[in-house]
């Protein structure tokens, strides 16, 4: 599956744990080359806690919670309000700000949940530019990938290879969750980069049958 692949990607050890948060989430551990648990990945509506659609609706419900006064105001309403093709307020006057939410409801409505996901990108700017808000979604995404991680019990010093764009984009949420692995396990995470490289790394240790050398495995992903 793409789990293998990722993993192999990342790694030419047959043990380790693969981390990924791109449009879903989900924590994997490998044992001889092979998923042997899991966590999360349950899709938009019932997990994929810390994906980048996790973000994003997380983010459009604070812009709402900030138009009609639930939440306290937030720099990610503008940008929203833009990405969705909604007009922001005039003014912060009540009538504008509930014809503002109206907009928003209907166009978060309109598009499908992997679309959210794109929004997250502009929420990790906006919390690297000190938006509270925005930073406390953030903060929220990296501790529930963490903690998926952590369920899936990584064995000690085996690779950690992370995948999907909230991972190995510049970011919040990547550079915590960086310094988690870090501080919690001592080591440095790895990538999974290319797809391509991994799926014939699993190819070669099919045909030869014994895992790739990690010299190989380091000419098929550049290092």
């Amino acid at each position: 599956t793409d789990l293998e692949v990722a993993f192999a990607a990342g790694t030419a050890a047959p043990a380790g744990t693969l981390l990924i948060a791109g449009t879903g989430a989900v924590a994997v551990r490998f044992a001889g080359g092979v998923p042997v648990r899991r966590a999360d990945g349950y899709g938009w509506l019932l997990g994929d806690e810390g994906s980048a659609v996790w973000i994003g609706v997380h983010a459009l419900r604070a812009v709402l919670a900030a138009l009609d006064g639930r939440g306290e105001p937030s720099a990610l309403v503008e940008p929203a309000c833009a990405w969705l093709g909604v007009a922001a307020p005039a003014d912060w006057s009540r009538a504008a700000r509930e014809e503002c939410a109206q907009g928003v409801l209907a166009e978060g409505f309109a598009r499908q949940p992997a679309e959210l996901g794109q929004f997250a990108r502009e929420v990790s700017a906006i919390a690297d530019g000190g938006d509270e808000v925005a930073e406390r979604i953030c903060h929220a995404a990296a501790d529930r990938l963490l903690n998926t991680l952590s369920t899936v019990e990584p064995p000690p010093g085996a690779p950690v290879v992370l995948g999907g764009s909230v991972l190995l984009s510049p970011g919040p949420v990547a550079r915590e969750v960086r310094e988690g692995i870090s501080a919690g396990l001592g080591i440095e995470p790895r990538e999974a980069v290319d797809g391509a490289a991994g799926a014939a790394a699993l190819a070669i240790a099919r045909l030869t049958g014994t895992p790739v050398a990690a010299d190989v495995h380091a000419r098929l992903t550049g290092g």
